[in-house]
């Protein structure tokens, strides 16, 4: 038995000096020790090999993809990162009005490492631009990725790439498919008002309160498409100047959502709802995300 632990590879040796971390062969293994070749001191401990992978923190992961309703002429794909043994079901349930694209979502990830999403053809908005993949078992499940595309586009390329730009997970995502079960599902029966055109009942929390506790959320998760299109209907509602527009729209997305946000909100409640309002009309999806009715 001690022979074909050699023999096979089963045994090895954790190395760890100032450094780093290295793996020992051993030369010679008995009862009571293990014999290996060490160049200076160190620490040093018996690991076997199926925990070569714990230590570099590698772990079996999956990429799960939802098609969200089309906003005008615009549609959004959120990419997760997920550890594999958290189920499609939970995180389906909490993006309910988002359609998830059946893919080989099976890939390897490493904790704590950057990864960032590319996709063909070229020229669709990204963010962010990476992420630190960390573990996550609920209970919310936000995208790690958000793709802006046209409602023309048929289908992207999508590829995951590791923080040395290693490709790590690629598949060709059909877009028709899943576009045509949210134009179905979301057609209304017949003199049905639809939910996300009924305006919902005022609530007793202020409309600048409400802006004020989804504030980071919101910086974090409004697409520039979506955030262009609020900065004209706060301008033509005359909440916003047009050197406050500007100056939004020439800032990086996240720091003009912060201008524009933090802007409407100081001018109090009534601003405020039309922004929410606003947000409601462009973006059903994330106005529902943010509980802001």
């Amino acid at each position: 038995m001690l022979s074909s632990l050699l023999l096979d590879g089963l045994l090895s040796v954790v190395h760890i000096t100032d450094e780093g971390l290295s793996i020992l062969e051993p030369l010679e293994v008995t009862r009571t020790h293990v014999v290996v070749k060490v160049p200076h001191l160190s620490l040093f401990g018996l690991v076997w090999d199926i925990f070569k992978r714990v230590l570099l923190l590698r772990v079996k992961g999956k990429i799960l993809v939802f098609l969200r309703p089309p906003v005008r002429e615009k549609q959004t794909l959120d990419v997760h990162l997920l550890q594999n043994n958290v189920l499609v079901e939970e995180v389906a349930d909490q993006h309910r009005r988002a359609e998830n694209i059946t893919i080989s979502s099976d890939c390897e990830l490493e904790l704590y490492h950057s990864y960032s999403v590319h996709c063909e053809p070229e020229g669709f908005f990204i963010q962010p631009k990476s992420k630190r993949f960390i573990s996550s078992f609920g209970p919310d499940y936000y995208p790690t990725f958000q793709v802006s595309l046209t409602t023309s586009t048929e289908t992207v390329d999508l590829k995951i790439k590791d923080q040395g730009g290693n490709e790590v997970w690629n598949y060709l995502v059909s877009l028709e498919g899943p576009r045509h079960e949210l134009s179905q599902r979301n057609v209304p029966a017949e003199g049905r008002v639809p939910a996300e055109s009924r305006v919902p009942a005022e609530s007793r929390v202020p409309a600048d309160q409400r802006l004020l506790s989804v504030r980071t959320e919101f910086i974090q998760r409004v697409t520039p498409t979506v955030l262009n299109d609020l900065l004209d209907k706060l301008f033509e509602s005359e909440v916003i100047s047009e050197s406050e527009m500007t100056s939004a729209r020439n800032k990086p997305p996240n720091d003009g959502a912060r201008e524009v946000v933090d802007a409407v909100r100081n001018k109090g409640a009534a601003a405020s709802r039309v922004l929410i309002n606003a947000l409601r009309e462009l973006d059903p999806y994330l106005y529902r995300e943010l509980n802001l009715s």
